[in-house]
């Protein structure tokens, strides 16, 4: 597995946890929601995301968009 694809599974899975979050415990998890939302949409025109950071440091190959 790439980082790529690293990081639509953690993408995903964050979003999947906020969700359930806001349903079950607090309707304000909403805003946790939002910021995975922002955070995704401004590595795609920045190239820069926090998480790549860590999946490198973990020893997850690189792929095509974070290299």
């Amino acid at each position: 597995m790439n980082i790529d694809r690293a990081l639509l599974v953690f993408a995903g899975v964050m979003v999947l946890v906020s969700l359930v979050l806001t349903t079950q415990v607090n309707e304000n998890f909403i805003w946790f929601t939002a910021f995975i939302a922002v955070n995704m949409m401004q590595a795609s025109f920045t190239g820069f995301c926090p998480a790549v950071i860590v999946f490198k440091k973990l020893g997850v190959k690189s792929g095509s968009a974070f290299k």
